[in-house]
């Protein structure tokens, strides 16, 4: 079996966002069930727009979700460099000897000329695409152009006739009529390759077996080809995931949710999580199952079983998977996740910092009830905070209820008396408070999860009061007594 050498390679023009980790996830779930190599290569060669806060991103991002690679930055390898701009001789090279063959040539069109074909195509309702007007250029114009000293680029000589066969691992045979192709740019006019010409170098270059991308590639797929021909490459075989489009099938942006891999991690999103969710974007096990490992992916993994069709993203759905891994994953990893987002509120950072509680044990009791690391500092505030506030529906239904007072008055010198001051102890105690007082225990519970919480939900309640402990909920009935039960 041949070895498998597949490559993700992301632009450092923006953060990487969900279709391009879900292509990096694809890419490595393959490489991974294979045995082969994952190498990681950026096309930095749009210099305007490529920035080193970006390549941080998208690097420290495939680290936090756990995509490593084989070949790369930090990784090394023996096909590098792994930076585009760093291979800018291996393009030169590999267009003057198509130049030199005939494969090429310079086309010496102004952007005003080009902007005017296409102009006349529209209006003749024609597809816009180069006329091929320098391709008849004779050696010696060429060379008089070139010595006027007007800039150029190099387009590819396209075969005018035939068709290109693009053999699809996911969508099996595509057919492209080279009559509908031009002759396309391969270097730009600043010298520059572009993304077709310097990808099909590179994979070759580098021999990668499989290339595994966005369905948006797929029309660039057989002018690649047809280079890689011209240049005496060997093909490598191409899967094109399907497309990831929001829930009401439009394109997927911004207002749907968050897109860029840094905005889940930052609303407390866990890789398991993202890595379990995109996983499920456009591929399926077979089964309903939808909770998977990553080594059970990796296991039964293959390209066959992606889908041709858009994949729907659901954030959603993405926020329930997260639950329930914050539910079930051990809690000392649970802890040590959300313990940066406790460190960025100040307020609560600097009050468990003089508590005696240990955020582990406040962890163990919210977790159950949120869905994101953020909604476990949110649903711990209780905890830490003294002046928290009440929920104004839960005291209009709860304290105004009559005997309400009383009924609290009671509870807080029954618990004063509670020893140990523990969570069978504690409901022991104030079930037999409800007994004594001929009251339903929801009478009791409902009031003083307002006073000892400020709010109507939440964990068990003898559980939260256990974990306070017994000073800190009687000085939170008393300050319940003097905001709302003061004759």
């Amino acid at each position: 079996m041949e070895e498998v050498r597949v490559r993700f390679a992301p632009s450092p023009t923006g953060e990487l966002h969900v279709g391009g980790v879900r292509t990096a996830l694809f890419n490595w779930l393959f490489v991974r069930n294979r045995g082969g190599e994952m190498i990681l290569r950026i096309d930095d060669t749009d210099k305007q727009r490529s920035s080193p806060e970006y390549l941080d991103s998208i690097i420290s991002s495939m680290q936090w979700l756990g995509l490593d690679w084989d070949e790369g930055p930090g990784a090394g390898g023996k096909y590098g460099p792994y930076f585009q701009s760093e291979r800018l001789e291996i393009y030169q090279g590999e267009a003057q000897r198509l130049l030199e063959k005939g494969q090429a040539y310079y086309c010496f069109c102004t952007a005003e000329e080009l902007q005017a074909e296409k102009e006349k195509q529209r209006q003749m309702k024609q597809p816009p695409r180069y006329s091929g007007r320098c391709r008849e250029l004779t050696p010696a114009e060429r060379e008089q152009k070139k010595a006027a000293g007007g800039s150029y680029v190099v387009r590819l000589l396209m075969p005018k006739e035939g068709e290109t066969v693009v053999r699809d691992i996911i969508r099996g045979e595509v057919t492209f009529d080279h009559a509908n192709l031009d002759d396309f740019i391969i270097v730009r006019s600043d010298g520059l390759p572009t993304y077709n010409f310097a990808s099909v170098v590179d994979d070759y270059k580098m021999k990668i077996t499989h290339v595994i991308r966005a369905e948006e590639h797929l029309s660039n797929t057989p002018r690649q080809q047809i280079l890689a021909q011209l240049l005496g490459y060997s093909i490598p075989q191409y899967a094109h995931v399907p497309m990831i489009l929001a829930p009401d099938h439009s394109k997927l942006s911004k207002r749907h949710g968050a897109t860029a891999v840094q905005e889940y991690k930052e609303m407390g999103i866990l890789p398991e999580a993202l890595i379990n969710y995109l996983t499920l974007l456009g591929w399926s096990p077979g089964d309903d199952q939808e909770i998977l490992t990553r080594e059970e992916t990796v296991r039964s993994f293959s390209l066959e079983r992606v889908s041709k069709n858009p994949a729907i993203y659901d954030l959603t759905k993405l926020i329930w998977l997260n639950g329930h891994y914050l539910r079930t994953m051990e809690l000392q990893t649970v802890t040590e996740r959300a313990l940066p987002f406790f460190q960025k509120n100040e307020e609560i950072w600097a009050a468990y910092q003089k508590s005696l509680l240990k955020i582990e044990d406040v962890v163990a009791l919210v977790r159950d009830r949120v869905k994101t690391l953020q909604e476990i500092v949110e649903a711990s505030v209780y905890f830490f905070l003294e002046d928290f506030p009440y929920d104004e529906k839960g005291v209009k239904k709860h304290f105004s209820r009559e005997n309400t007072g009383a009924i609290l008055n009671e509870t807080a010198k029954t618990l004063e008396k509670v020893e140990p001051f523990k969570t069978e102890k504690l409901k022991e105690e104030l079930q037999s408070l409800g007994r004594k007082l001929e009251v339903s225990l929801g009478k009791i519970n409902l009031p003083t999860r307002l006073v000892v919480t400020g709010r109507t939900m939440g964990p068990d309640l003898f559980d939260i009061i256990s974990l306070l402990g017994k000073e800190k909920v009687l000085a939170r009935f008393q300050r319940a007594r003097e905001l709302f039960f003061q004759e």
